[in-house]
């Protein structure tokens, strides 16, 4: 019998130590780029996701590993083999080349945002919802809503100038949502009986957390937090169409005319992923991008004096100086736009882009195999010397030498190729107007938080809490 039990033993030995080992050595018909598949199933996560400190520069993960094997390397985080890329010339092949690295999220992603929203879906389908949703929020619309986002922007700086301590974070996060939400569905974020940015909150958490879908873990109210938003968007569809108003002009009656026609390709599933993807990073992005800049404008007087004199200079310019902002003087906003850039650079709200290679795919002397995720790194191309001169310095003057492109080989900050992404240009007009009337109306200082920390997205956990006051109303 013992013999017996003996020989099982080390069958199971055997066969765990063959299981570790093929783990650790993934097969590849090629030269697999360097680097560590860690623990068994865990991999590497516990490491990508540990909180960090240091600001500005790239997370320790990428780090360490960008010295131990170089720019290419392979890990694995939460049980999937991961190729990550932290090389310009590699990441803008992964962009351009669609029919080789297919956009992918994680199953834990695609059941938050949705299978079906611009960012996931292919092809014709694809195209077709990238051009709905540039209809809406694409440079060529923004002429026409610029008094709409200047009321609405100047409407939320004077509440804001209205409470003793403002929290920062929060704020911005109800100026952005609140514009979005407007346009997309005319939603009034302060008289709606709808709480939507609330379960939002939720959303935001339980997207980077372990998709365990247990009650009580951060992911469960994720899930049960997008059950709700979805609900209220249906909901409000619903009630669109039983009264439909012409003055709205929003996404909700473009998607009403869509699924009237025939040969529609929208359905009221894809439109519901789409808008609460849609809402989701505006509501991330948009307003953490509005709080670091006001961050760094904080740490950086020459930098604010510098904004503060070109938009006063518009004011005076004006015939009438409490006239509305207008699209020429948006577009004369020259250092404006150098600050936004050296601010979403710095930011790196995306520490990471996804892919799936579909076929094997040769850079330099290394194969990344079909079917494995491919992490293209943009802090680590947007913080690389060579790539830009003291790289974790504030320095909008750095871009009079650049070309202010929304996507090039060293500026990833919206991705590139066709899955650039579409709200680009809006996000940067809507952080113009917004500094606009903050460096000319308000001056803040700091009262406590402020810290940020990656993990490895941007997170500010102490909040960011200041005494916001109006210039002419301040002692």
């Amino acid at each position: 019998m013992w013999l017996i039990t003996l020989c099982v033993l080390a069958l199971v030995v055997v066969s765990f130590t063959h299981w570790v080992y093929r783990w650790r050595n993934p097969k590849c018909n090629g030269k697999l780029p360097p680097g560590s598949m860690g623990l068994p199933l865990l991999g590497e996560t516990l490491q990508f996701i540990a909180p960090n400190q240091t600001n500005w520069d790239v997370h320790p993960f990428f780090q360490e590993r960008m010295r131990r094997y170089g720019s290419v390397f392979r890990t694995s985080i939460i049980g999937l083999k991961v190729i990550v890329s932290t090389d310009s010339d590699l990441n803008y092949k992964i962009f351009q080349k669609e029919n080789q690295f297919q956009h992918w999220y994680p199953d834990s992603f695609s059941k938050i945002l949705g299978k079906q929203n611009v960012s996931t879906s292919q092809g014709a389908l694809h195209k077709y919802l990238k051009n709905m949703v540039l209809s809406l929020v694409g440079s060529g619309n923004l002429s026409t809503v610029i008094s709409e986002v200047d009321y609405h922007t100047k409407r939320k700086l004077k509440k804001w100038a209205s409470q003793e301590i403002l929290e920062l974070k929060d704020a911005t996060g109800d100026l952005a949502f609140g514009l979005s939400a407007k346009k997309l569905i005319s939603y009034d974020i302060e008289n709606s009986s709808e709480k939507l940015r609330a379960d939002y909150e939720y959303f935001i958490k339980g997207l980077m957390a372990f998709p365990i879908a247990i009650p009580g873990t951060s992911y469960y109210k994720c899930l049960q937090g997008r059950k709700k938003l979805k609900k209220m968007l249906m909901n409000m569809l619903d009630e669109r169409r039983k009264n439909p108003n012409k003055s709205n002009d929003d996404f909700f009656d473009y998607v009403i005319e869509e699924l009237k026609q025939d040969d529609a390709k929208l359905t009221e599933e894809i439109s519901l992923d789409l808008m609460l993807l849609l809402l989701f990073v505006s509501y991330e992005t948009i307003s953490t991008a509005m709080l670091v800049t006001i961050k760094l404008l904080t740490d950086n007087p020459r930098v604010l004096k510098e904004l503060t004199e070109e938009h006063e200079k518009i004011i005076r310019e004006r015939e009438n100086p409490d006239s509305g902002l207008t699209w020429q003087e948006y577009k004369s906003m020259t250092f404006t736009f150098k600050v936004i850039f050296e601010s979403v650079r710095l930011a790196n709200l995306a520490t990471g882009m996804f892919r799936k290679a579909t076929t094997d795919f040769k850079f330099k002397d290394y194969t990344i195999p079909a079917g494995w995720v491919v992490m293209a790194c943009i802090p680590a191309v947007h913080l690389d010397p060579s790539n830009y001169k003291d790289p974790i310095d504030f320095n909008p003057w750095r871009w009079k030498e650049k070309d202010l492109k929304i996507a090039s080989k060293t500026y990833m900050a919206f991705g590139g190729g066709q899955r650039f992404c579409v709200g680009a240009e809006f996000a940067k007009f809507q952080i113009a107007v917004f500094l606009h009337h903050l460096v000319t109306k308000y001056r803040w200082k700091l009262i406590k938080g402020g810290e940020m920390v990656r993990t490895p997205s941007l997170q500010f956990p102490n909040g960011f809490h200041v005494e916001f006051v109006e210039k002419d109303k301040q002692d």
